[in-house]
């Protein structure tokens, strides 16, 4: 059973995919999409019972913290039930008071009297129609979730504040800060009876866990409340009680509107309107992932919400939102549909109007520790280390005091605001830092990462005149945003810089590109997930676009050797490699033998999007498996992985333009490139590929069907000769036999960077874009 906390969930992921319950979930849970009224009142109906009896202490206490008639709660509770249970979007949620609007509420009250506050009731549920109406329900869940958590810890401390004095015998002030101050003099000039009874229920919830199942059938709250009432009538009857005048229907009261103050009685109905509809928007999220059946309709769960604060604040309730406690609750204990909701709102309607006599033996004390308890389950450790995890405590902390010190509504929106000034910071924020040379000759290194825009320029001006004059320097540029004024900025840097005698070279990372800023309008680009690009695209060059002029003793291009791109390889990939190698360090496992060609155009890690680890290499002139012997380390490699390693596949793949192939062709128009006697023999692995084609192979026929040259379609044809070569070697021949191994034919055209299953009988494009239509 869940914990006494009457307020909405927070949490905002997505819901559980449709057909799986999480863990712990009642599998009744399940909304049916039809069904009759009494197909599903087998499930309803005791589902209901129980949520009344949770619904029915925790109504009585909410009303008794916000200063409002005891009877106010149950009326909301009977609305929230009857009227947001038939018309609102949700299934299984359940409405009534809740803790979140307790703090507001006794503010209204103590401001503008008790039936003014119900016509703000009214009005704020105007606004939920309107917004429900105008289909905005699901922007009202654009709200930093970490603002809505300091939110509810906020109000949880201040009931806390509050309801310690009740507890103690002596009566609440009106703002936390006054509770604060007082509790010293309170604490001095406690009622003893009214303390222990107090504690007493603070007790019995704390414990009511860890007492065996079937006790725990029976709600905490109730229990809790109904013995220690009971408990009180023999130790201490002059304690104070609850006390009202009249039934249930005498407590019907209609509203009036202010006598004046008309701006902040606005401010109200915006603030009630407001926090009512997040609170229930949440708590619907929270509760749809509780259950595999129909998610909420969150707009129409605003004009459900909206009609029954409209009702409620017309008979003088509470105001009304879903709330995560009696929504869990009414999950686990099995219900169907809507009608547990409905039929809990007339169970607290009966009990009200019958046995209303019965509340007023409960002491107010009873009702204060279990308001405690309330309060303390709105303040959540868990929440606090999320928001330290995630870099947003400063945002928890200060609309958590603004809460408590200020009010609720400034408390909200000053954390918004701050919420806000943090998610612009991190954005626009770019890294921007030099490191000096580790090396003598060596340039400095200018790392600009993140948006790069006009908000960094004094950082920017800070950090790149930080390089001395006459130093060379190389900026790595790692934007994923850049706009006109950055690059301007970073361009007449460079030509000053320059003048000194130094070079600046310019190497790009990010999403975006240097010369797009120049003229272009700025835009983020997407983040793409790609691997190391090729060497000769990353080598360096200047900042206005020419190529280095300078050689090193050599005569090469100092910045396209390998040694610099090692270096280059340390400073920006090493760090992200190693968590993908280090579980590779006393072996491998690979799953996929990979027979390549040598050209350096083809990149099997690259067009397979494997890593380390993923795929054996074998790569040879013309990618061909040679007949048992001819080859010792074409044989040493297939035994390697199929007896060694175990591999799940084998895979041949050529590519288009290829070397080899264009020297089989040549050779048989007697044009062979005089490359050497061991050139020579070599294709002659590759030369029964070539008289499939002339002999019409099917692959040739199917490459010819869609439109690639000859010397592509032998490239194709060569790939299925190779697997017929696989199917008779004597040891990958077996394993392709029992079906240990399974070989696939592969072909990687070069000019569209796309690849192509090659199979016995033709070819089949694996990119639907590709396709002959």
């Amino acid at each position: 059973m869940p914990q006494p906390n009457d307020s909405a969930s927070i949490s905002t992921d997505s819901h559980s995919p449709p057909g799986k319950n999480p863990p712990g979930k009642n599998p009744h849970g399940n909304p049916r999409k039809a069904g009759s009224f009494l197909s599903n009142l087998g499930a309803d109906l005791p589902a209901s019972l129980v949520v009344f009896l949770v619904a029915l202490p925790l109504s009585l206490g909410i009303a008794a913290a916000s200063g409002a008639p005891v009877m106010a709660g149950l009326i909301a509770a009977a609305i929230g039930g009857i009227v947001a249970g038939s018309l609102g979007g949700s299934p299984l949620q359940v409405s009534g008071p809740a803790a979140g609007l307790t703090v507001v509420v006794a503010g209204l009250v103590d401001e503008f009297g008790w039936q003014v506050t119900c016509a703000i009731t009214a009005g704020a549920g105007v606004v939920q129609l309107l917004l429900g109406i105008s289909r905005v329900g699901r922007a009202a869940l654009a709200v930093s979730p970490v603002v809505v958590k300091a939110m509810l810890a906020g109000i949880g401390i201040t009931i806390i504040l509050q309801q310690l004095h009740v507890l103690l015998g002596g009566q609440a002030a009106g703002s936390a800060v006054e509770n604060l101050t007082a509790l010293p003099v309170a604490i001095t000039n406690v009622e003893l009876h009214s303390a222990l009874l107090g504690l007493a229920v603070v007790a019995i919830l704390l414990a009511w866990k860890y007492l065996p199942t079937a006790v725990r059938k029976i709600p905490g709250p109730l229990a809790a409340v109904v013995a220690v009432t009971a408990l009180s009538a023999a130790v201490a009857p002059s304690v104070e009680r609850i006390s009202f005048s009249g039934s249930l229907f005498d407590a019907v009261a209609l509203p009036s509107l202010p006598d004046g103050n008309w701006r902040a009685a606005v401010m109200a109905v915006i603030t009630v309107a407001l926090i009512a509809s997040i609170e229930s928007l949440l708590s619907a999220v929270a509760v749809d992932k509780m259950h595999a059946g129909t998610r909420t309709n969150l707009n129409r769960e605003l004009v459900g919400q909206g009609s029954a604060n409209v009702v409620s604040g017309m008979l003088g309730g509470l105001p009304v939102t879903g709330v995560i406690v009696r929504s869990a609750t009414n999950v686990e204990a099995g219900a169907a549909s809507r009608t547990s909701a409905i039929l809990h709102g007339v169970w607290v309607l009966v009990f009200s109007a019958l046995f209303a006599g019965l509340i007023q033996l409960i002491p107010l004390s009873v009702l204060a520790g279990l308001l405690l308890v309330i309060g303390a389950k709105l303040i959540k450790v868990a929440d606090i280390k999320t928001s330290l995890r995630t870099g947003d405590l400063l945002v928890y902390v200060v609309t958590l005091a603004c809460v408590v010190v200020l009010n609720l509504l400034e408390g909200v929106i000053i954390g918004l605001a701050l919420a806000a000034l943090c998610v612009l910071w991190r954005v626009l924020r770019a890294q921007i830092h030099a490191h000096a040379p580790a090396g003598e000759g060596l340039p400095w290194r200018l790392m600009i990462e993140g948006s790069c825009s006009f908000f960094a320029l004094p950082r920017l001006n800070r950090v790149l005149h930080s390089v001395p004059d006459g130093q060379d320097a190389v900026v790595e540029l790692n934007a994923d945003y850049l706009d006109h004024a950055f690059r301007e900025a970073l361009v007449a840097w460079q030509t000053q810089h320059r003048s000194s005698g130094a070079s600046v070279v310019l190497e790009e990372h990010g999403t975006t590109a240097f010369t797009d800023a120049a003229d272009n309008t700025p835009q983020r680009q997407d983040p793409r997930e790609f691997p190391l690009p090729p060497r000769t695209s990353w080598q360096s060059s200047p900042l206005d676009g020419a190529h280095q002029e300078a050689h090193d003793d050599g005569g090469q291009l100092p910045l396209r050797s390998i040694l610099l791109g090692i270096d280059k390889y340390h400073r920006r990939y090493a760090d992200k490699v190693r968590p993908l190698v280090q579980d590779l360090t006393e072996g491998q496992n690979p799953d996929t033998l990979f027979v390549a060609c040598v050209d350096s155009r083809v990149n099997p890690n690259l067009i397979t999007s494997s890593g380390p680890g993923d795929l054996l290499t074998l790569r040879n002139i013309g990618n061909v498996v040679c007949p048992d012997g001819r080859d010792a380390s074409i044989d040493s490699a297939l035994a390697f992985a199929v007896k060694g390693l175990s591999v799940d596949s084998i895979v041949i793949c050529g590519h288009s333009n290829c070397g080899a192939m264009k020297a089989v062709i040549a050779d048989a128009e007697g044009a062979a490139a005089a490359l050497g006697g061991g050139f020579d023999a070599w294709l002659e692995h590759a030369r029964p590929s070539y008289r499939s084609l002339l002999d019409g192979h099917p692959v040739a026929l199917a490459a010819e069907a869609e439109g690639y040259s000859r010397l592509d379609q032998l490239s194709m044809v060569n790939v299925a000769v190779q697997l017929q070569k696989l199917e008779e070697h004597p040891v990958t021949g077996p394993a392709l036999t029992t079906g240990q191994v399974q070989a696939t034919g592969l072909f990687y055209d070069i000019c569209t960077a796309r690849v192509v299953l090659v199979t016995p009988q033709g070819i089949e494009q694996l990119d639907p874009s590709m396709a002959v239509h």
